[in-house]
């Protein structure tokens, strides 16, 4: 679970609720047609932009927001080169008995292990991590969607409102409710976009670039292993991948062992 990003979600929405409260009545901030404005109006406009399949979708590769948790590049590493040092000194088919943590990392051995060329391996591969990310960048175009629909619905919500409130102008008890729709769709809008679906967003992106780094890392040591690449020399290809900062520290402990 990605503590980060429910603490940011939470402690966002906690703060603007905890605002309300000290502020005055909470109840004055309800106002069931600004829901359904920004709420309803968003949904289906956003339904307009994109097929209904892809957008009930999004809301399961969201779930990397909030649960998914990378295997970091040195375990990969790590786990990499004693696969290499398996097949370089027992055959690639001794690694049929290994366990394997990293499912992609799973599927590119069984591939080589199987005696596929090596050709085929890395375009199978290169394959799956473009699809991969498309997917993801799919996800994250249809919440930046929902932070782009969520305020223009309140926009209109707020318009609808102040239409309301100048055409009963002669009716005092008409002008607070219009004025609570006008002034609450642009508070649901913002708070929609800003604290919650472009932030999700924002979170997949980041979320993508980690995976399509680490299937990189593991494309290149699939490749290596199946080649027949000494695991020293494997180990220092694939720590070009990590930060400086994580190789130097790499280095002092492989000096220490």
């Amino acid at each position: 679970m990605d503590i980060a990003t429910l603490l940011g979600i939470f402690g966002a929405i906690g703060v603007i609720i905890a605002a309300i409260f000290v502020g005055g009545s909470a109840s004055s901030f309800i106002d069931v047609p600004s829901v359904l404005i920004v709420f309803g109006g968003g949904l289906f406009a956003n339904l307009i932009k994109f097929p209904l399949g892809e957008t009930l979708g999004a809301f399961k590769i969201a779930s990397k927001a909030f649960f998914h948790r990378p295997a970091s590049q040195q375990q990969l590493i790590e786990e990499c080169v004693d696969l290499a040092k398996v097949a370089r000194r027992e055959g690639l088919l001794e690694l049929e008995s290994k366990e394997i943590s990293n499912e992609f990392l799973d599927k590119g051995v069984k591939m080589a292990i199987d005696g596929h060329d090596t050709a085929l391996v890395q375009h199978l591969l290169s394959k799956e991590i473009n699809l991969t990310i498309e997917r993801n960048e799919q996800g994250e175009a249809i919440f930046k969607g929902f932070g782009e629909s969520f305020p223009a619905m309140g926009m209109i919500g707020t318009l609808i409102g102040l239409v309301q409130m100048m055409s009963n102008m002669d009716d005092p008890k008409a002008i607070g409710p219009a004025m609570a729709v006008a002034l609450l769709t642009t508070l649901y809008g913002a708070i929609m976009a800003n604290a919650v679906c472009l932030p999700v967003a924002q979170k997949l992106a980041f979320r993508s670039q980690e995976e399509r780094g680490n299937r990189q890392l593991i494309l290149e040591a699939v490749n290596a292993i199946q080649e027949g690449m000494q695991p020293q020399v494997l180990e220092s290809l694939l720590e070009t991948h990590l930060p400086e900062k994580q190789r130097e520290r790499a280095a002092n402990d492989a000096k220490a062992a």
